[in-house]
């Protein structure tokens, strides 16, 4: 997808900031995903480029966590998967009775692909071989775990068929090499370090979707999408791989300062190559990527500059 180009010439970052927002923290996930680089990629652009903030990257247990620290205000901006932020957002799903209504978007960032890893050995061919198995579904509060259950469960596979653990990224990929589960799954941006890592030092497979169990799986999360592995992503893959895939979404609270979340905005997409000098994932951080799939609100802040740069804004969007 090609940047929309601008019809306003960038300013950037003219205003003064707040002495509020010196400090800011970017709730990401874990070392070995795509959360860590991306979230600290922008820590650096924000310390290089905003003049009085200083950002940092924070490890965390990724998009539901993250969610949490948004809404107690212990973190300023946070990555989270787009299902688990709609599900703050309107108090649905594994946030129901614990809406976050003050939930608002920067940007949608790129897409996670749901990868389901196991040994090339392994008798596992697809999700229903799971039954009887040890199985890592991410992390304790991540993304990855709210997109393994629910593609699970759509497709007649709960939690009592097989042994869930709840691993981060390294992690399952650790366990994986050394026989202590029979496969995991990653819900991350493609081609991700623990995945490659593994694959680097073991033979494995990617279980991939049939149309149906695809089909199945957006009649309970209509934020995912077909998604394809390219062959030869990682060490061994010789054929694409078809899964599914849901946006990120870079997210922070209502109450934040306007004038400091339009030059975050601005920011992110108008030095979007040194993000992607980062990690190959922000080839899709593109405002056209934010409007078609952002499933909150955008910010004031973030909604002035995308007025500026003659984005064609959907109602949605707006708060």
């Amino acid at each position: 997808m090609k940047k929309l180009k601008y019809t306003v010439a960038a300013t950037m970052m003219a205003a003064a900031l707040p002495a509020s927002a010196q400090q800011l923290s970017i709730a990401t996930g874990g070392t070995g995903g795509v959360y860590y680089p991306i979230g600290g990629g922008f820590a650096e652009m924000i310390n290089n480029h905003i003049d009085g903030a200083q950002a940092t990257a924070e490890v965390t247990g990724a998009s539901v966590e993250n969610m949490g620290l948004i809404m107690r205000g212990d973190a300023d901006l946070a990555l989270v998967l787009a299902d688990t932020a709609y599900q703050a957002y309107t108090g649905t799903g594994d946030f129901d009775g614990r809406q976050i209504e003050n939930t608002r978007a920067l940007a949608s960032v790129y897409p996670n692909a749901v990868q389901l890893v196991t040994l090339a050995e392994s008798d596992i061919q697809s999700i229903a071989d799971l039954a009887g198995k040890r199985v890592s579904v991410g992390a304790p509060g991540s993304g990855t775990e709210l997109n393994a259950r629910a593609l699970l469960e759509a497709n007649g596979v709960n939690y009592e068929d097989f042994t869930p653990q709840r691993l981060n990224f390294n992690e399952t990929a650790d366990a994986i090499r050394d026989g202590d589960i029979d496969a995991g799954f990653w819900s991350v941006g493609p081609p991700t370090s623990s995945i490659l890592n593994l694959a680097a030092t073991r033979d494995i497979r990617l279980i991939g979707l049939s149309d149906e169990e695809i089909a199945n799986a957006q009649e309970v999360e209509a934020v995912f999408a077909p998604y394809e592995l390219a062959a030869g992503m990682y060490d061994g893959m010789d054929e694409a791989v078809q899964t599914i895939g849901i946006p990120n979404v870079l997210v922070v609270n209502a109450d934040m300062d306007e004038e400091l979340a339009y030059q975050l905005t601005q920011l992110l997409f108008e030095n979007t190559d040194e993000l992607i000098a980062v990690h190959p994932a922000a080839n899709d951080t593109t405002i056209e990527f934010t409007m078609s799939s952002t499933p909150v609100p955008l910010h004031p802040g973030a909604l002035r500059y995308f007025e500026e740069v003659g984005a064609e804004i959907p109602d949605r969007l707006r708060p």
